[in-house]
């Protein structure tokens, strides 16, 4: 009832401010949108989205956004910890929650009345079958899908641009876009050139956010992020989607040299929980004391990772922001110590911190059980 109020007495298509123009631009929907930019007022369909808005807004990331989901709080405690301290006001900024695919808080995007809502394009499907896209449409409200999450690789790189446009930031987005190639070709010109043979590789999903197993990827997302850093993903011989299960006696089959856990510090989600509370600034001893747990899970018994103590756990995060190739990096070194003794992860993010961030950087996104990784 209250939506319903609200577009009767509101229901003019929103004007150019002051600086302010009509652009069309095309998201990762492939959505020819007009919109006025470069965009004052962002709503945030996604909290982590942060990560990209901060990239190109450094300096006062929150003087272009009107409200955000509460994801990054809940999900990224550390992070929103970090913002939290040099942007006091963070507090202050209006939230709703929501699920990765569910609808809009679609009175809060009325109310607050912004130039654009970005929106995950996993919440695509819930969205329009509501009509609620339509509907801020007709209040001159546009809606812009992104990704970082299905198709990253491809994607995120069309997310930065996007972003870049309707902000007035497109010689940053570029920066930024160079700055990620370059990254992850430190790793894929060393795999050309040597093509070393490829370990098995056994990714668990969101370790200790349940007690399931075996959540794990398939070919995509961090299942991608394996064979690009020169392992093979187990999941995408069995799973044809990005995300999915395979029961632990596959995974004992299945014999993975290497079980990397994704993980983050989900007291907010699962109290008491085997989750390993990967993030910044995170206790290396207490992270390394989390991930041993997971050595002694059935699903590894007598595999070839559990003989050789390659168990690693890494920022959970990483399969959703545009900062994948940290983990493309950190992945190669566990999987070819040798080739790549001198790949240092830790420094590629943190001049990533320096060159782009409003936070400083914090080491604590990866822990391993063996002696030659970090």
């Amino acid at each position: 009832m209250a939506v319903l109020v609200l577009l009767a007495f509101w229901h003019a298509p929103a004007l150019a401010q002051e600086g302010q123009s009509p652009i069309t631009v095309t998201d990762v929907a492939n959505r020819k949108v007009t919109l006025n930019a470069p965009v004052k007022r962002i709503l945030l369909g996604e909290g982590r989205q942060l990560y990209l808005i901060a990239s190109l807004e450094p300096k006062d990331p929150l003087s272009r956004i009107v409200a955000w989901r509460n994801d990054l709080i809940q999900a990224d405690p550390g992070t929103y910890a970090q913002y939290l301290e040099v942007f006091p006001d963070l507090a202050k900024l209006p939230t709703f929650s929501g699920q990765e695919g569910s609808l809009i808080d679609i009175e809060s995007a009325i109310i607050r009345k912004p130039d654009v809502v970005l929106l995950n394009i996993e919440a695509m499907r819930a969205n329009e079958d509501a009509n609620y896209v339509d509907k801020l449409a007709s209040l001159g409200i546009p809606v812009l899908y992104v990704d970082f999450r299905h198709h990253p690789l491809e994607n995120t790189e069309r997310t930065i641009r996007l972003l870049g446009e309707i902000m007035d930031r497109k010689e940053r987005a570029e920066e930024i876009i160079a700055f990620r190639r370059q990254a992850v070709a430190r790793v894929t010109d060393v795999l050309d050139k040597v093509k070393p043979d490829r370990p098995r590789v056994f990714i668990e999903r969101i370790g200790g956010y349940s007690d399931d197993c075996c959540l794990s990827f398939g070919a995509e997302n961090f299942g991608r992020y394996v064979e690009v850093a020169g392992g093979h993903n187990i999941g995408s011989d069995f799973l044809p989607t990005t995300f999915g299960q395979i029961n632990p006696e596959q995974v004992i089959v299945s014999d993975p040299q290497h079980v990397v856990v994704t993980s983050s510090d989900w007291k907010a989600y699962a109290p008491g929980g085997h989750w390993i509370p990967l993030g910044p600034g995170a206790d290396p001893e207490i992270l390394r004391k989390k991930l041993e747990w997971y050595s002694t899970r059935d699903a590894y018994t007598g595999t070839q990772a559990q003989k050789t103590g390659n168990f690693h756990g890494i920022w959970h995060q990483f399969y959703n922001s545009p900062y994948e190739f940290v983990a493309i990096q950190q992945l190669a070194k566990w999987f070819h110590p040798d080739l790549f003794a001198d790949l240092d992860p830790d420094a590629t993010f943190a001049e990533y911190h320096r060159r782009f961030l409003p936070i400083a950087y914090k080491p604590g996104y990866s822990v391993s059980l063996t002696s030659k990784a970090p």
